[in-house]
């Protein structure tokens, strides 16, 4: 489907040439689903008496290397809740627990703790409960002083209240909801880009921030929840799509019916100034993910609107 007008330079660093292939994965997904009929959206759904239980699963990704540089452990917790309940949420469901797993070489207590307050903080923030997590030591795996986390949630949606996008239709309006920075998708490019920029995580970040390029990057990721809960109780909600590693072209088009595209105002709000940066070093505008959530909805203020394929 060409469904996006999005203007994206191709210059540059890209996403497979810092080791990530977004093609071979959705090949993979593909291939997934031959064999589990069903899968693909951003959350599962399984039948429940008048409901659905949702489930999503994720991790944090390699920004997790900027915890290990920066030392700042006690919000990584928190993208980690937040890419689950985010996806878990674009279907309308309320998230009802969380489970963790955390991993690591020799258990730092004192570090395990930092990390497991943030996903405590996450769970507050997304009104969920966490329910239990395993820890696994796993000697000479992992090396000295790093960890790996994944984790999944499970919410639930009354079945005549599922959003799923088939009602879309021309003239429906798309509204973003802005993101703290780039959340945790694109940190293998990301650091790519930081390692050929010259600058350092306790540089400034330019364009007079107040913060170090650290401290834009460890951002932790919105919990969009309660918000987007609260949006969908007023009604008119069709579709919902959590902008993650294939940016806008991969995931808008998934809760498109056939046919279907959209037009983005790409000038129609404010690229915070990690993007910005990001940009100038690698000559690629990074609009394509400033904006991580989008919801369709019958409104006229908006970023862009819904029409048939060009």
């Amino acid at each position: 489907m060409e469904s996006l007008k999005v203007s994206c330079s191709s210059k540059g660093l890209t996403y497979k040439e810092a080791g990530v292939d977004i093609d071979a994965g959705s090949e993979l997904v593909k291939r997934i689903a031959k064999m589990a009929p069903g899968i693909g959206g951003f959350g599962g759904l399984f039948p429940l008496g008048d409901s659905y239980l949702v489930a999503g699963t994720d991790g944090v990704g390699t920004k997790l290397k900027l915890a290990f540089e920066t030392g700042i452990h006690d919000t990584i917790g928190i993208d980690l809740v937040a890419m689950s309940v985010n996806d878990i949420v674009t279907s309308g469901a309320k998230p009802l627990f969380f489970l963790d797993y955390f991993a690591t070489s020799n258990l730092d207590v004192d570090l395990a703790e930092k990390v497991i307050k943030g996903i405590v903080d996450g769970c507050q923030q997304s009104d969920c409960a966490l329910l239990g997590g395993e820890t696994a030591e796993m000697p000479d795996f992992y090396a000295k002083g790093e960890y790996d986390l994944s984790g999944f949630a499970v919410g639930i949606v009354k079945k005549d209240s599922v959003i799923d996008g088939k009602n879309i239709v021309a003239g429906d309006m798309l509204i973003g909801l802005p993101s703290s920075g780039v959340h945790s998708n694109g940190f293998s490019l990301v650091r790519r880009i930081l390692a050929r920029s010259g600058l350092s995580l306790s540089d400034q970040l330019p364009g007079n921030s107040g913060k170090t390029l650290g401290e834009a990057l460890i951002a932790p990721t919105v919990i969009y929840v309660k918000k987007v809960l609260d949006i969908i109780s007023k009604g008119g909600v069709k579709g919902i799509a959590h902008i993650t590693g294939g940016g806008f072209t991969d995931n808008i088009p998934r809760i498109f019916p056939d046919g279907l595209g959209a037009k983005i105002l790409s000038n129609s709000w404010e690229i915070p100034a990690v993007f910005k940066w990001l940009q100038e070093v690698r000559d690629v505008l990074f609009r394509c993910v400033s904006l991580h959530l989008f919801l369709v909805k019958s409104c006229r203020h908006c970023l862009c609107d819904i029409g048939g394929k060009k």
